[in-house]
């Protein structure tokens, strides 16, 4: 339905057709981006009403249809009273009843609402305890007393976050504008000023609010400026002073509070917060550096999306400028816990789920950036913003074979056979590792199911063993392709084609032009790697684990103690940098995958956090030492990890002998090192 401005401008253009946009902009004192939000509007009504839309020429003339014209002219008005009498449901009056609550000058008796709302008082009893099991979220209470009436009790935190997202449901109402401003006693010349200071800062800090955002914050500043000139300060929150101080925002709440006395301090960092997490429609991100390490987790984020999604996204660099616009906003939203609660309301497609479960999966890097879970409704926006970018190159994940593994062998396991399919399949998106009770109750569509054991499915289900072999993988390729697209893959012999190269070129690193060409020929063929011993990139367990990589200790201090000590052979023979060790001890503290089996640890890093070439370390601790609450642990294995290939096949004689309580207790009581090397011998024949 359409707002009091939008009907006034409706009524002038059926009246006075010939009107144009520049009179319009002067006659309701109007922005040229209002004018035009305003007509995108009165459209979105006509087409609801299944009349043409009105067209603006470039000289600022309406085309208006004659049918538009001949329906209004007399019965405009008739349907804007309709619209007005619309019945309120029970959501709209406790939304309504709270904004009462939030901005009234005067104390509220039971027949404020009755009266404001037309509906009898027991009907008002019923909407107050539904306004508090509302406010039961924001830690907030509804009070009455004879002396003052209804008031709202609770931090001021928690009602400023209420303030904000009740303003934006009322405006989202039939009729909000006109709602909001009665029930607040705010008027519109009030309005028109803050919209002129909003503006203002949008000019100093170079960018342009959402249409929706510039409507709402006019009316959150001034019933945040009356609750501060009503003595309802902010006096402590866990906002840092130096993380906004230096912000462009926080200078141009000047413009905002320039007509105010004594704004306390915090107050002034509330609004600055308000201006950093309210979403843009355009700005300059150029060397925008506010929130350190910002773009990087954005990069990361993007690259292991497109990983997931099996897509290469064209134009990166202007996809990470539209995510940055948006995603800049939101970390100050979630870090402070600002995030709407209003989350989509409308079915979301099949597409739109995987996508958004992908997104979800990919969300890490930002995730650790701001240090806590990233809320629903903001997954939603970056996928559909992701999605968006996909649908304009004509991406789409919808064709591509969709595949889940399951397995019934414990995480560890289920993760190790997920990322060795995916590598082994770079062109089917892998949705998810799951139990088997977890796949009994799946609900996102697949199209392939890769199991250890049988399962009943009517899927196309390929049972394979959790650990393969390089010939197994082969067979299992072409079993899988042969079935799934009805062709073999061709296979790429990289002995034959090294051979080729050395021929015409000199090599600097043979093993490094391996592992490209294998990258290559994976991803961009879809082909069959064979590999073959000369070039095989594949080692044993005891050629990493050698005597001189193994430590014996009845006890250590600390968890952290014992990664330092596994990881001084490493140190010392190259393979590590000490950084390393700082980066193994982060990433365990939120990674309880490196348990691999009772009383059996693999600490690890990314290649890039200081790996310089493949190795593993032992470390055997008689007396065991804690890790987490959860876990003690007696063998810890550290492993230096150059690339995805290189140490696989000796991390699976690994999980074979982790699987072996025997094992483990021979290795746990050993007295020398060369026992213990006799046991990680007799693992690595296989």
């Amino acid at each position: 339905m359409l707002s009091d401005r939008h009907n006034e401008i409706l009524d002038q253009l059926t009246s006075n057709p010939g009107i144009t946009s520049i009179e319009l902009e002067k006659k309701y004192t109007l922005t040229r981006r209002q004018l035009g939000y305003s007509i995108d509007k009165i459209n979105d009504w006509l087409r609801i009403n299944k009349l043409p839309v009105i067209e603006r020429t470039r000289k600022g003339q309406f085309v208006i249809a004659q049918s538009v014209i001949a329906k209004l002219g007399g019965n405009h008005e008739r349907i804007l009273a309709t619209a007005d009498m619309t019945i309120l449901t029970e959501e709209q009056r406790v939304y309504l009843i709270i904004l009462m609550l939030l901005s009234s000058k005067e104390e509220l008796s039971l027949n404020h609402f009755v009266f404001e709302l037309s509906v009898s008082k027991n009907t008002i009893l019923n909407d107050l305890k539904q306004a508090q099991s509302y406010l039961d979220t924001y830690n907030l209470t509804i009070r009455y007393s004879r002396k003052h009436g209804y008031l709202l009790e609770g931090k001021e935190f928690q009602i400023r976050k209420l303030l904000m997202e009740i303003t934006n449901h009322v405006l989202r109402m039939n009729n909000g504008e006109s709602r909001l401003q009665k029930l607040s006693g705010i008027f519109s010349e009030q309005v028109h000023e803050f919209t002129g200071r909003i503006e203002k800062v949008e000019g100093k800090l170079n960018l342009k609010f959402t249409d929706e955002k510039l409507k709402a914050m006019p009316y959150i500043l001034i019933l945040i400026n009356r609750r501060i000139e009503q003595g309802k300060i902010i006096h402590s929150f866990s906002i840092k002073y130096e993380e906004l101080s230096d912000t462009k925002e926080y200078k141009a709440t000047e413009e905002i509070l320039y007509d105010a006395k004594n704004v306390p301090l915090t107050e002034r960092l509330f609004i600055t917060l308000h201006l950093l997490t309210t979403n843009v429609f355009s700005t300059d991100t150029e060397n925008d550096e506010s929130v350190p390490n910002l773009v990087p987790a954005i990069d990361n984020m993007l690259r292991q999306f497109e990983k997931s999604a099996c897509i290469y996204l064209q134009d990166r660099d202007q996809l990470l400028d539209k995510l940055l616009q948006h995603i800049k906003p939101a970390y100050y939203r979630i870090k402070y816990q600002l995030t709407e609660t209003v989350i989509f309301q409308t079915p979301l497609s099949k597409e739109f789920r995987e996508l958004q479960h992908l997104v979800k999966r990919s969300i890490g890097p930002l995730k650790e950036l701001i240090g806590t879970d990233i809320p629903e409704n903001e997954t939603a926006f970056i996928t559909m913003l992701i999605g968006g970018w996909m649908k304009r190159q004509g991406e789409s994940i919808e064709k591509k074979v969709k595949a889940i593994v399951v397995c019934p062998q414990g995480v560890s396991v289920s993760r190790l056979m997920f990322n060795e399919l995916r590598e082994l399949f770079p062109e089917f998106v892998f949705l998810d590792f799951l139990s088997v009770r977890e796949f009994l109750h799946y609900p996102l569509e697949y199209d392939v199911v890769f199991a250890p054991i049988f399962l009943e499915t009517e899927k196309r289900l390929f049972v394979t063993k959790a650990f393969l072999g390089r010939e197994e993988k082969q067979q299992l390729r072409k079993q899988v392709m042969s079935a799934v697209h009805e062709y073999i893959p061709n296979e790429i012999d990289i002995k034959n084609v090294l051979n080729i190269v050395r021929k015409h070129a000199t090599i600097q690193d043979e093993n490094a032009l391996v592992r490209e060409m294998e990258k290559y020929f994976h991803k961009e063929n879809y082909a069959t790697v064979v590999e073959h011993n000369d070039y095989s990139m594949d080692l044993n367990l005891d050629e990493l684990i050698i005597p001189e990589n193994i430590m014996l200790k009845d006890s250590v201090d600390s968890w952290e103690e014992a990664i330092r000590i596994s990881a001084e052979p490493l140190i010392r023979s190259g393979k590590i940098k000490p950084e390393y060790v700082d980066a193994m001890i982060r990433y365990c503290e939120k990674d309880p995958y490196i348990v691999i089996g009772p009383n059996i640890a693999i600490p690890h890093a990314a290649p890039d956090d200081g790996a310089n070439e493949v190795g593993m370390s032992l470390l055997v601790v008689k007396e065991g030492v804690r890790y987490t609450s959860d876990y003690k642990i007696n063998l810890i294995i550290t492993i230096s990890a150059v690339d995805k290939h290189q140490h696989i096949h000796a991390l699976m004689q690994l999980m074979n002998l982790s699987g072996s309580e025997n094992e483990r207790n021979k290795l746990i009581n050993a007295v020398s090192i060369e026992e213990v090397h006799e046991i990680i011998n007799a693992y690595s024949k296989d």
